[in-house]
């Protein structure tokens, strides 16, 4: 059939020519496909569409035929999608773990440098013979060739740290494994992991952190390290890195440090201590807990025997004498000049890069003479006078420390009590107030009076609660008369006194009040020390020290101490004068027992309210020295006086400090006679007898018994007071 329009535009319509009849679309029987063919089967599903009301048409197949190839077929599509998801799943996994070896790589240090890092620098403190004395800092020892140590120290870490360390590539899933179900089963962290080459890695390059990201760092790094290195090494490195304890890396230094011996000398029961420390370095250091040390080495000495390392019977004697400690040179109370150096390093010569060698000016013999005094005085007499601390500071008239104490035991304390801690003073400030009188015009022989006195409602006292009238100002100092001290504060005016005691080198700060004359304000026996300085070398300030040269191992100069003053202070007549009264407190004032055979000496005693302190500064021309004794709370000690204990301390050590050498006169005297313009008149006394006799004459009153020179009488009732 066609359609179109003729050309005139009006409708064709088709035509049936050839006598077409209905008949001839009827199927012939051989277009009929034969009944049961698949053709028959094909068109009778194709030309028969399924009406929604109607019921299909039943299976010819029993029931559980059916229900059992339904299942099967589930079971065959179920299989195949979970192998379908288990290979997604899988190359999601693997993409996950490639993007974190890539993010953890591109954190990591370049590669060039994971080669072995800088040591962290060393502080190494000598004294002034040149031997060391303290080391400071994360201190490592020299590199030793993993071939110049005994056999046994290597397979020590070996046995208690990694078995398989030589048939594992860096990370050890048995011991992994074997961690985690420990780990599972004490539910807590009991056990780790972690290769040699791990520690190895950790220590090198990365934190002691604990998150996932350090630990596949330390992983990845442990990898490299593997592919880097041999496994001799590793080993060397690790050996020569790794953390003991008490500042010491390495088994050179941590020998040194507990053994006082190379690492190549190390004996089977030393090298199980070191090989038990690397697990807990803080808590196993022998030098503080030589019991779970010992404890430990016995755990490793058995690992060793389990591994074949040693024999049954060299692990049985190495158990029965575990090593001990010994004891450093220069430790104890040099780690307190040792924390002091470190305190003022930065300040000199900046942060530090590589080690160094500090050159200091103090004297080894005269720390420990000073250690000893301190010591000793205290365990014989603290619990009589509820005495609990001392401190000690020696230094040469230039301002070089040769002795500090800043504590009895540093192990129990490291809090610095010569330099850090402030206390009030108590009469030991009292020559800065007179000489703040002298400057004004006033002379040792000058008189004033010791009696009541009332300075708006505060009344001070002496020590004895008696007054003796007229007295010279030689006589109220030696004596310690504190109302003479405070009217003397009250004339000159407190201000005066408190730039006074600043320009000679105290540098706390001052209250500027009545008080001030009988040290109510708090100082650090360091800089209390240090002002007493002019007085002994003529008039000069000087700033304590003790480092005078930084210098690097190759030689390299970073710091050097100038020789220059740092000026006068007191003019050389006021030191005259001012030595003069000062000797004359070791000579019959509050310091008798202080006494140097042969050598003339002056200092000043302290005592504060109640006990609480108790000072003596004493010096030569050769050496000054500052004592204090107290109690860290602050609490009264059992009626301590700075004529006591610390006279005792003080004289022990000095009498000790000043044999075989050349006796100096104190500055302003030649000869015994001390240059001390008089007032009213330009003579000189022939010598101290001499002015204390005139003091001692214009101190007479009532009946008080005559005499030449400083009254007896006076002496007597005073002798045993501050």
């Amino acid at each position: 059939m066609a359609r179109g329009r003729s050309k005139s535009g009006g409708r064709r319509e088709p035509r049936f020519e050839g006598g077409f009849s209905l008949s001839d679309f009827h199927l012939s029987a051989d277009d009929r496909p034969a009944p049961g063919s698949k053709r028959a089967a094909q068109g009778a599903r194709s030309s028969r569409k399924p009406q929604y009301d109607e019921e299909p048409e039943p299976s010819r197949e029993p029931p559980q035929k059916r229900r059992d190839k339904t299942q099967r077929g589930k079971k065959r599509s179920g299989i195949g999608r979970l192998i379908y998801w288990g290979v997604v799943a899988s190359l999601w996994l693997v993409i996950a773990i490639v993007g974190i070896v890539i993010w953890v790589g591109a954190h990591l240090p370049a590669i060039q440098s994971l080669e072995i890092p800088k040591r962290p620098p060393t502080v190494h403190i000598v004294g002034l013979d040149g031997t060391e004395i303290a080391a400071r800092g994360e201190m490592a020892g020299s590199n030793v060739p993993i071939g110049a140590l005994p056999p046994y120290l290597p397979q020590a870490f070996i046995a208690i740290e990694d078995r398989r360390f030589y048939s594992h590539f860096g990370v050890d899933p048995a011991g992994i494994a074997r961690a985690f179900a420990a780990n599972i089963m004490r539910r807590g962290v009991s056990q780790g992991g972690s290769t040699l080459t791990q520690q190895l890695a950790k220590n090198l390059f990365l934190t002691q952190e604990r998150t996932m990201s350090r630990k596949l760092a330390e992983v990845e790094l442990a990898l490299w390290l593997e592919r880097k290195y041999t496994k001799q090494q590793i080993l060397e490195l690790y050996l020569n890195r790794v953390y003991f304890g008490s500042g010491a890396y390495g088994v050179e230094a941590a020998a040194q440090k507990y053994f006082g011996k190379s690492a190549r000398a190390v004996t089977l029961a030393e090298a199980a201590m070191l090989a038990g420390l690397v697990k807990s370095p803080s808590r196993l250091a022998p030098n503080r807990n030589p019991d779970g040390a010992q404890t430990r080495a016995r755990l490793v000495i058995a690992a060793m025997a389990d591994m074949k390392f040693v024999t049954e019977k060299q692990a049985k004697i190495a158990s029965e004498k575990p090593a001990e400690s010994v004891r450093p040179q220069g430790a104890g109370t040099i780690n307190y000049v040792a924390d002091w150096i470190m305190e003022v390093l930065d300040d000199l010569v900046g942060p530090l890069e590589q080690d160094v060698i500090v050159e200091t000016s103090l004297d080894p013999k005269l720390q420990a003479i000073a250690e000893t005094a301190i010591i000793d005085e205290l365990a014989a007499k603290s619990g009589k006078f509820n005495v609990s601390q001392g401190a000690l500071v020696a230094m040469t008239p230039q301002g070089a420390v040769r002795a500090l104490i800043g504590g009895r035991n540093y192990a129990e304390s490291q809090f610095n009590r010569a330099t850090a801690a402030k206390r009030q003073p108590g009469s030991a400030f009292k020559p800065f107030v007179y000489l703040a009188a002298l400057e004004r015009g006033l002379r040792p022989d000058s008189v004033r009076l010791d009696g009541p006195i009332n300075v708006k409602g505060w009344k001070p006292e002496n020590y004895t609660h008696e007054y003796f009238g007229q007295v010279t100002l030689a006589q109220a100092l030696s004596m310690s008369l504190n109302t003479v001290a405070v009217r003397l504060a009250l004339e000159v005016g407190p201000q005066s006194v408190m730039r006074t005691a600043y320009r000679l080198g105290i540098s706390s700060k001052l209250e500027p009040n009545a008080s001030l004359a009988l040290g109510t304000s708090e100082v650090s026996l360091m800089e209390l020390t240090g002002a007493y300085a002019p007085l002994a070398n003529g008039g000069m300030k000087v700033s304590p020290h003790v480092v005078e040269r930084v210098r690097t191992q190759e030689g390299k100069i970073l710091y050097a101490r100038s020789g220059e003053t740092l000026g006068r202070v007191i003019e050389p007549a006021y030191v005259a004068m001012m030595n003069l009264m000062m000797q004359e407190t070791l000579l019959s004032g509050t310091a008798r027992k202080a006494e140097i055979p042969g050598w003339p000496a002056a200092g000043k005693t302290g005592t504060t309210q109640d006990f609480r302190d108790a000072w003596f500064i004493g010096y030569t021309g050769h050496l000054i020295t500052g004592v204090w004794l107290g109690t860290d709370d602050n609490s009264p000690t059992r009626k301590t006086t700075g004529g006591g204990l610390p006279v005792e301390v003080w004289t022990r050590f000095m009498r000790a400090a000043h044999q075989s050498v050349p006796v100096a006169a104190l500055p302003g005297s030649e000869g015994g006679a001390f240059n001390v313009p008089m007032a009213g008149s330009g003579d000189t006394p022939p010598n101290a007898s001499d002015m204390m006799q005139a003091g001692g004459a214009q101190a007479q009153r009532g009946s008080q018994p005559s005499g030449s020179g400083l009254d007896t009488w006076l002496i007597d009732r005073l002798f045993g007071r501050r």
